[in-house]
């Protein structure tokens, strides 16, 4: 009987952030919200939303093997955030798209990453460190849904 090995995925999330810093871009997330995902609601387009989470965007960024936690203002007002690692779709520097991708996970599942190439738009965006910042319109490729390319 086999034993399932430890996801990868909170330590490449941690290596891609670090990268980003080290490199003096932006990571920003993409996320897939659900029941269990704590975002400010009112900034979900579509299910969806993409967070900075630079030092400069965040207080207390704790990227644990469960979720990733931190601390962001919107519209001035420090809320806190929780999100589910199963529910990030992918991490990537804000400034040239380089990144990961990964694929969703339902509740017990275990996935690992797919490279990332992101469209030259971002997705919707929200900086959490602008005060009155209203995060832009997503860019709608055909089909109406903002996308990502996986590349094996």
């Amino acid at each position: 009987m086999e034993q399932e090995l430890p996801s990868t995925k909170p330590y490449l999330l941690r290596a891609i952030w670090e990268w980003c810093n080290d490199h003096g871009y932006t990571p920003y997330i993409a996320v897939e919200v659900d029941e269990m995902t704590r975002v400010p609601r009112e900034f979900v387009r579509d299910g969806q939303i993409v967070l900075n989470i630079g030092a400069s965007a965040t207080n207390r960024l704790q990227i644990g093997d469960e979720y990733v936690e931190f601390q962001a203002r919107f519209g001035g007002v420090a809320r806190e955030l929780s999100v589910p690692l199963g529910r990030v779709a992918a991490i990537y520097a804000r400034e040239n798209g380089a990144g990961m991708a990964f694929e969703l996970e339902e509740a017990g599942q275990r996935t690992e990453p797919a490279h990332l190439v992101l469209p030259h738009q971002p997705l919707a965006i929200v900086t959490g460190n602008e005060p009155d910042d209203e995060p832009p319109e997503p860019p709608r490729p055909e089909g109406g849904r903002p996308y990502l390319q996986r590349i094996k």
